[in-house]
C-alpha cells in the first residue's frame, strides 16, 4: 500500500455552508493547502483534492474535501483511499466536535463516532473505525438551541476572532501527527493552553 497520507476535511458543499461550524474540518484542509501554495482540483471520487508533500523529501499528502454532504462523506473518502492505495490507519479525518469546547483540539484513533454522522459514514465505508481523527472543538449551544441547527450556523463574532488561530493549530496538529505520530501530537495539542 501507499506511504502517502490522505487528509480529509469533513463539511458540506457550497457557499451556504462554507463558514459554518460543521465545515471547520474543511477550513483546516484549506489551511494545509494554502501553506503549500496549492489549489484544489476535481477528482472522480466526488471530491476536490491537492496532491502535495508535508515538506520536500517528506511524506506525500493527499488533501481532500468531499463534494458530498457531511452525512454521506464515506463514499468519497473510501473512493479516494482506494484510488491512492491508502490504508485506513493513514486516513486522517478532520472534523468538528460538539463535545469539545471551542478553541480546543483533540486527536485519537478509532473509537466511536460520538453521534457525528460524517464520522459514522466514513467508518462504515472504510469498513473500520480505526483511522486517526483530528477533532476540532466547536462546543455545544448555550440554552435550548438544537445541536443540528448550531453546527449549521456560522461562527459567532467572538469565535471568528480566534478561528484563524484554532484552524492553524489544527493544521499544525495534522502535520505533527503525520511526521511524529499520534502520541507526540496528543502530548502537544492536548496540553492546556497558556494565555
Amino acid at each position: 500500500m501507499s506511504e502517502a497520507w490522505l487528509i480529509v476535511g469533513l463539511g458540506n458543499p457550497g457557499p451556504r455552508y462554507e463558514s459554518t461550524r460543521h465545515n471547520v474540518g474543511q477550513m483546516v484542509v484549506d489551511e494545509l493547502a494554502a501553506r503549500r501554495g496549492e489549489g484544489f482540483r476535481a477528482h472522480k471520487a466526488n471530491a476536490r483534492v491537492v496532491e502535495t508533500w508535508l515538506r520536500p523529501g517528506a511524506a506525500k499528502l493527499i488533501l481532500a474535501k468531499p463534494n458530498s454532504f457531511m452525512n454521506v462523506s464515506g463514499g468519497p473518502v473510501a473512493g479516494l483511499a482506494q484510488f491512492y492505495g491508502v490504508d485506513p490507519e493513514r486516513v486522517v479525518v478532520v472534523h468538528d466536535e460538539l463535545d469539545i469546547p471551542f478553541d480546543t483540539i483533540k486527536l485519537k484513533t478509532g473509537g466511536g463516532h460520538g453521534g457525528h454522522n460524517g464520522v459514522r459514514d466514513v467508518a462504515k465505508a472504510l469498513g473500520t473505525p480505526d483511522f486517526p481523527r483530528v477533532r476540532v472543538g466547536i462546543g455545544r449551544p448555550i440554552g435550548r438551541q438544537d445541536a443540528a441547527d448550531w453546527v449549521l450556523d456560522p461562527f459567532g463574532a467572538t469565535e471568528r476572532k480566534n478561528l484563524p488561530i484554532l484552524v492553524g493549530d489544527a493544521a499544525d496538529a495534522v502535520e505533527q501527527l503525520v511526521e511524529e505520530g499520534l502520541l507526540a501530537a496528543q502530548q502537544k495539542h492536548h496540553a492546556p493552553r497558556l494565555s
